[in-house]
């Protein structure tokens, strides 16, 4: 995907949060909840790129038949049955590679030695989980490690070493992927940048981690307990939201002179050519609700921005990195001129780049050449609408559908702004000559073009956007009320990216990036 973007012009390729998650609970697929952000989601790991087409070819014939094509085939992701398929394959080549070659058990043996005990103990967690006797209930789902018994709770209890000496094996299985998952990150940033990006990979750091995670089980002296993080009440969410994750102490990492902060930079910046820091307000203050509180009912706890801030320059010029800061929702004065300071860029993001109105009126849109320029250019991001969803209002249905709708809000009034809202972005986009009327179908390729003119250094466009669905990644405030995180886009994004929409719209960024402008990362 990198490779085919890159001869489209494209300088980056970011992902969402790889980071490590829950093999005894592939359910669980919100990157943006993981177990521990010092390590990576293993089901991404790509063994062939790592140990050779020939030994995953081994393995899986050794798994006897399995029905590659129909763990593809839906719409929707199946995490746990395609997990589950991954594991088998994983397993076969962990027992296989005493008999892939001294250079790859070298590899291995250097990986494991550079991660350290911090590997070990999210290891050890794996283990630990997926043991029915330690950690099911009586259905058998896995538990959360603050329900295990209390011998189990503390990751240097002499229990717990003693379980990790007798299952040695077994941990050891959990250190490979981790290493399959680096080498193979590792891997594809090298193939974007040989593939002539100039950013090539660009990973997402979470907010936070689940508080049921191997980093809180681990490092619980380092995070906040009794509170869950989230946003207060905005125009989005009117409710407020409860992400129900948590976050550093700020008096640990006073403490321990910011070291848990640095270490979870580091793992982020490790193997690509940059970094977004999800909601990067979190670094002046985040908003904490307490157990059983209602997300409105929280309160802002202050976090040490400016050490935070600095280290994270330090660590991308360290690594000639590039670093962008989701500074959207309720955001602190004098916080995005902090991140300008500090070469971190912000993000303009179509949906609230508006001029002053009226308070009940729809805001104007605000033409791209007056957005600010110290930041990323987007037309939306993976809580919003895309493009084509926002025109046809499917935001507004879910809100109504979730009922997440504000007090005072009904949809009816929401899509009468909306129609207001859409004439408006139209005329705003198409220019003076274009037709009166809105067409109704959304105008992506013009849409996208506008936003590429922004004079921002980097823009960055969404697959989905690309592809022209209806429907984000994600719903905020929801959980299994829509297919969050599991929803595929309707084709091979690398070879749809020479499919005449895809190249319609791809043409349109291009032109308005202009002669001499950088080409636009996607």
């Amino acid at each position: 995907m990198a490779q085919q973007l890159a001869r489209e012009g494209a300088d980056a390729l970011m992902l969402s949060p790889a980071h490590a998650m829950f093999s005894a609970d592939p359910a669980a697929c919100s990157p943006y909840g993981p177990s521990n952000r010092l390590f990576l989601n293993a089901a991404y790991a790509a063994p062939a790129d790592v140990l050779g087409e020939d030994a995953v070819r081994a393995a899986m014939r050794s798994l006897g038949p399995v029905d590659w094509a129909a763990l593809d085939a839906p719409d929707r992701i199946d995490w746990p049955r395609a997990a589950a398929v991954r594991m088998r394959l994983l397993r076969r080549l962990h027992a296989a590679l005493p008999r892939l070659g001294e250079g790859v058990r070298r590899d291995y043996r250097c990986f494991v030695a550079g991660e350290g005990q911090p590997l070990k103990d999210h290891a050890v967690f794996e283990c630990l989980q997926a043991d029915p006797a330690i950690a099911a209930d009586e259905r058998g789902r896995p538990l959360p490690w603050t329900r295990w018994g209390a011998c189990w709770r503390d990751a240097r209890a002499p229990g717990v070493r003693a379980y990790a000496r007798a299952h040695a094996r077994e941990v050891d299985f959990h250190c490979f992927l981790q290493w399959l998952a680096a080498a193979s990150l590792r891997g594809a940033h090298h193939a974007a940048r040989g593939a002539g990006m100039r950013i090539g990979l660009m990973a997402d750091l979470a907010v936070g981690t689940s508080p049921a995670g191997s980093q809180a089980w681990s490092q619980a002296g380092h995070l906040l307990e009794g509170v869950s993080i989230g946003a207060p009440p905005d125009l989005y969410s009117p409710l407020g939201q409860n992400w129900h994750l948590t976050a550093f102490s700020p008096h640990a990492l006073r403490a321990g002179a910011q070291e848990p902060f640095l270490a979870v930079l580091r793992a982020g910046l490790a193997h690509v050519g940059g970094l977004r820091i999800d909601h990067v307000a979190g670094f002046e203050r985040i908003w904490v609700i307490p157990e059983g509180a209602g997300a409105a009912e929280g309160a802002y706890l202050r976090m040490p921005a400016r050490e935070l801030l600095a280290l994270t320059a330090l660590e991308a010029w360290r690594r000639q990195a590039l670093v962008v800061g989701e500074n959207l929702g309720t955001v602190p004065a004098g916080l995005d001129a902090a991140l300008e300071r500090n070469g971190i860029l912000g993000m303009d993001v179509l949906w609230f780049m508006r001029q002053p109105a009226p308070r009940r009126a729809p805001a104007p849109f605000l033409p791209a050449s007056h957005w600010p320029p110290a930041a990323a250019a987007m037309a939306t991001t993976h809580d919003l609408p895309t493009l084509a969803g926002w025109w046809q209002g499917v935001d507004i249905d879910q809100r109504e559908q979730a009922r997440l709708l504000g007090p005072g809000e009904t949809a009816s009034a929401l899509r009468l702004r909306r129609a207001q809202e859409r004439a408006q972005l139209w005329t705003c986009v198409a220019g003076p000559g274009a037709a009166a009327a809105p067409p109704r179908r959304a105008p992506i390729a013009a849409m996208l073009g506008f936003v590429a003119a922004a004079p921002c250094p980097l823009v960055l466009t969404t697959l989905e956007d690309l592809a022209g669905v209806l429907e984000a990644p994600n719903v905020p405030g929801t959980v299994d009320e829509f297919p969050n995180w599991r929803r595929r886009l309707p084709e091979d994004a690398a070879r749809a990216c020479v499919s005449p929409a895809w190249r319609e719209r791809l043409d349109a960024i291009r032109r308005a990036r202009g002669p001499g402008r950088a080409p636009t990362p996607t």
